[in-house]
């Protein structure tokens, strides 16, 4: 079974979630959340640079120990300190961590008082009024406990695109190895490039006898099949991702991907303009009574109700069809688009790899430029640069341009916004570069009209180039901070200034809400991969596709100029 950095990141979690419960050293618990977020962040697979031959301790916090951990896991699915600290806890007992207002230590006072060990028997025990009476909880804690848990059961599990797109690839992969499979496509919110996916629905063409269905449900990251029949399967694999593969001919191949592509309200509203035609959309073609007129691809689809063809990002029923009645489908951004990469870190700060192994990544992956932007001093945690530090750094990068062909290394920073929306650096320091990234890194809990005057005062700094990361979010991990985008947009193409789509998926952010915003205020994106290793440029596939959904075109993205026509621009705003 191929193992995926999800999995070994999940391994890593649970043993750091049973350590604490446990009460184990810290440092210890720490090096195991470390190690976990470092594979759930690395884009490139684990065990294809064991095939490598790569040495894992150059990964960030991954010593002797987590590499062999790592390679026991690549090579045999289990980990054997895991299994040892499942037999001394019950195994569902960490699912409780899940529950907000639970940490380790009222995990293991419930476990131990009350013998609590899973999310059904903490439910009966709030509600029983069983939990008030312990220690350190006391009745209305128990009231939120028992709000928790109702709110956990009820939502529907989710994965980020990045980690739901390494199982989608391998399955891919290995469907489309089976003897007789021809196409074999994801459809789905993944297709639409959603951050976060529920499941996913993989099409299939295939010629008769193939034994594609019985593949799948035999694939080995398979943990139950819900449902297998001669054209349809789902299973579940042991990742916790439900997967629904449908076999169609090629005759409907195009109808079923629409249909299966979404979202709903789009296929609604494709529907209805069908319906007033006297026609019928299914996902098995495009109906005149009985006579299939239409169906073979996606694009006779939409020719049938005289549309052109909309693009997979922008069919979420938000003006999408008025405006490819009216003729005004954006051309919409492309990865091959993009001329360089305005937000990276290198080992200087919180990164992990050398200048020059970072420009050389960057120009591996066609780019012309790259900004090094570290943090600044603010952010200790970081180790952010001082202005000596920042000053011998542009002094290394000077003298790396003169030796590097084919790529070019701007001299930026990622200057912290403090609380009174001043910036982290003096003028004088700031003046010396091609650009200065603004961010605001902490206080995110400042009233939407403080932390809006914030970043605007940070914008009206001479010196300012981009706001990085605009609303702060991590998905699933922190919410946006409350802010008026419309007023710091418009703030924005005031100054002159840029805004920028941070491309690492666990920020997706800007919002596509907020592109098609920036878009029609005529303030230019850039589409960042904010890369800490010479991995990370991968991601900026992902800040592309959160760009089409938002209706980016090329001319709306800063960094697909070249660099003659980008230094202008970034001088206009020193």
């Amino acid at each position: 079974m191929p193992i995926h950095n999800a999995d070994i990141a999940l391994v890593f979690e649970e043993i750091a979630d049973r350590l604490e419960i446990q009460g184990a050293n810290p440092f210890r618990i720490r090096a195991y959340r470390n190690a976990a977020r470092t594979l759930a962040e690395l884009p490139q697979e684990a065990r294809v640079l064991l095939e490598r031959g790569e040495d894992l301790t150059r990964l960030p916090g991954i010593g002797e120990d987590l590499a062999a951990k790592i390679r026991e896991i690549v090579d045999t699915g289990h980990c054997s300190l895991l299994d040892r600290l499942r037999r001394e806890l019950p195994p569902a007992v960490t699912e409780l961590l899940r529950i907000p207002g639970l940490g380790p230590k009222r995990v293991k006072a419930l476990y131990h008082d009350i013998e609590v060990q899973t999310v059904e028997q903490l439910y009966r025990a709030a509600r029983d009024g069983r939990i008030r009476a312990l220690p350190g909880f006391g009745e209305k804690t128990e009231r939120n406990i028992l709000q928790a848990v109702e709110t956990h059961v009820s939502q529907s599990r989710r994965f980020k695109l990045a980690v739901a797109a390494q199982y989608a690839e391998a399955l891919t992969a290995f469907l489309k190895a089976v003897p007789g499979v021809k196409r074999v496509t994801v459809a789905g919110s993944f297709r639409r490039m959603r951050e976060t996916v529920g499941d996913l629905d993989i099409l299939v063409t295939a010629a008769a006898g193939s034994p594609v269905m019985q593949r799948f449900t035999g694939y080995d990251e398979v943990a139950e099949v819900l449902s297998a029949g001669t054209t349809r399967a789902s299973v579940v694999l042991k990742s916790g991702l439900q997967v629904d593969l449908r076999v169609v001919g090629p005759e409907s191949y195009g109808a079923a991907l629409h249909y299966f592509t979404g979202s709903k309200a789009h296929n609604i509203a494709i529907r209805r303009i069908a319906q007033k035609l006297g026609l019928k959309i299914n996902e098995y073609g495009v109906f005149r009574g009985d006579e299939r007129i239409a169906g073979e691809d996606e694009s006779s689809v939409y020719k049938s109700v005289g549309l052109p063809f909309i693009p997979p990002e922008l069919r979420e029923d938000r003006g999408e069809i008025e405006a490819a009645h009216a003729g005004r489908l954006p051309k919409l951004v492309e990865l091959a688009d993009l001329r360089g990469d305005l937000h990276a870190h290198t080992r200087a700060t919180d990164g992990h790899d050398s200048l020059r192994d970072m420009a050389l990544a960057a120009k591996a992956m066609g780019l012309e430029y790259l900004a090094i932007t570290e943090h600044s001093r603010h952010l200790t945690v970081a180790h952010g640069l001082d202005p000596l530090r920042l000053a011998r750094q542009c002094e290394e990068i000077d003298r790396l341009n003169g030796e590097l062909e084919g790529i070019t290394l701007l001299k930026g920073i990622e200057v912290d916004i403090l609380e009174d929306g001043s910036l982290d650096l003096p003028d004088e320091v700031l003046s010396r570069l091609d650009l200065v990234i603004g961010a605001v890194h902490s206080k995110f809990h400042l009233s939407r009209a403080k932390q809006t005057e914030r970043i605007l005062r940070a914008m009206d700094h001479p010196h300012f180039s981009m706001l990085a990361h605009p609303s702060g979010r991590l998905i699933d991990e922190r919410e946006p901070y409350d802010v008026d985008m419309l007023r710091i947009i418009r703030h924005a193409r005031g100054r002159g200034c840029f805004l920028e789509l941070n491309a690492h998926p666990e920020r997706l952010d800007l919002l596509d809400s907020h592109c098609l915003m920036a878009k029609e205020e005529g303030v230019l994106v850039s589409i960042n991969s904010d890369a800490h290793s010479r991995y990370d440029f991968i991601n900026l596939r992902y800040g592309v596709g959160q760009a089409r959904r938002g209706w980016l075109e090329k001319h709306d993205v800063l960094n697909t100029r070249s660099l003659v026509a980008l230094r202008p621009l970034l001088k206009r705003t020193m």
